[in-house]
């Protein structure tokens, strides 16, 4: 088995880190501290311009047409040095995705273009509702056919990038009769949309530049020609999606973790205790190695879950393993790089503080990692009936 990159993830690989580490790294602790939102914006442009916020599309629809493993890479490059920054470009990159994957060839050419360049800051992703946060299939959005437009009502919650983003994939039920999950629809809505509000910010514990607002659709009209796919077949489309959003997810939590334990190490080596440096004891070099080797399983189970998807393979329980995996060991890194710095890191003087904060959400959106437990075991199990 060959694990090395190709010339062309490489070249992914390093210009996401460059970038983080010359426009991101300076000003993430602003960012999370103060908030810069002119900033925020014109670095989400950046990455337009630079080929990142559409890694896995088409060249013909304005993508970088790089590959999976390569959007991988990148969101771990970006996420290392701003968690906001990352969980922004990873939902664009899934928005520009599902257009590709299900939308009409006028729709592709028309959005996903704007999407991938940065004309657009943004794409949302609008799903998750107060009562279909885990159960995506009791969401309660409708939308009703009325001549040639459909009226959409209800309210989705927790949507990244909602106050600037251009357009929004939207689920809404299309057919109240069909069986619970199985008369859901999938729509194309403009920001700025007749009847289309967004909603209050969340004050969050972390990823604090990233906005997260609630959408609220109040007989927001659109034409026939904004359904995207099958009627009544968004249910699937939201579910395959969401299993490749697991993988940037993942992606970003291991790039948040790597970033930890590495500042916590370096602090290390310099932090005397005891008339030598701390990275003489025991119990911190076993922190540290426990760290890194976790991050390391994590990187090879989202290497794999990426590469599967790229070949076209299914790819479902390896993306919530890795998801699942990747979360939960970057907060343990995250966990102990706070407890190798003690009291300081505690404070926010540090940058422990905030990755602690930023890593926390990464085990509970795009499924909580209960959910994935319960796919990894379903999907197990069925395979062995």
């Amino acid at each position: 088995m060959n694990l090395d990159l190709t010339e062309e993830q490489k070249i992914i690989q390093d210009t996401a880190r460059n970038f983080a580490k010359s426009e991101l790294e300076p000003i993430a602790g602003k960012l999370d501290q103060e908030g810069d939102r002119e900033t925020f914006l014109k670095n989400l442009k950046k990455l337009g311009e630079l080929g990142l916020m559409g890694i896995n599309v088409k060249s013909e629809y304005g993508g970088s047409e790089a590959g999976v493993v390569a959007f991988s890479l990148a969101i771990t490059e970006i996420a290392r040095a701003c968690a906001s920054t990352a969980v922004t470009m990873s939902v664009n990159n899934m928005v520009a995705e599902v257009v590709q994957a299900v939308g009409s060839e006028e729709q592709r050419r028309k959005y996903c273009p704007k999407i991938c360049s940065g004309e657009y800051y943004a794409g949302g992703f609008a799903l998750t509702e107060t009562s279909a946060g885990s159960d995506p299939a009791g969401m309660r959005t409708s939308a009703v056919l009325d001549g040639n437009d459909y009226v959409l009502n209800g309210a989705k919650m927790f949507i990244t990038s909602a106050e600037y983003a251009g357009v929004f994939v939207v689920w809404a039920v299309t057919d109240k009769a069909a069986k619970k999950g199985k008369g859901i629809s999938t729509f194309l809505v403009e920001n700025g949309t007749k009847g289309l509000k967004v909603g209050r910010a969340e004050h969050k514990m972390g990823q604090h530049a990233s906005a997260t607002n609630e959408l609220l659709f109040e007989d927001c009209r659109v034409p026939k020609s904004a359904v995207m796919g099958k009627l009544n077949d968004g249910f699937r489309v939201a579910a395959g999606e969401l299993a490749g959003g697991r993988i940037g997810i993942g992606s970003l939590a291991l790039g948040v973790g790597l970033a930890a334990i590495e500042f916590a190490t370096k602090y290390a080596k310099d932090r005397i205790q005891f008339d030598q440096p701390i990275t003489n004891f025991q119990a911190i070099q076993w922190m540290i190695a426990e760290s890194y080797t976790e991050l390391e399983a994590a990187r090879l189970l989202l290497m794999n879950a990426a590469y599967k998807k790229e070949q076209g393979k299914y790819f479902a329980r390896e993306a919530s393993m890795a998801k699942y995996y990747a979360t939960e060991a970057a907060e343990r890194a995250c966990h102990c790089a706070v407890q190798i710095l003690g009291g300081y890191g505690y404070t926010a003087e540090f940058p422990v503080d905030r990755y602690y904060r930023d890593v926390r959400i990464t085990s509970i959106y795009e499924g909580t990692n209960q959910i994935q437990r319960l796919i990894i075991a379903r999907d197990i199990l069925s395979s062995l009936a």
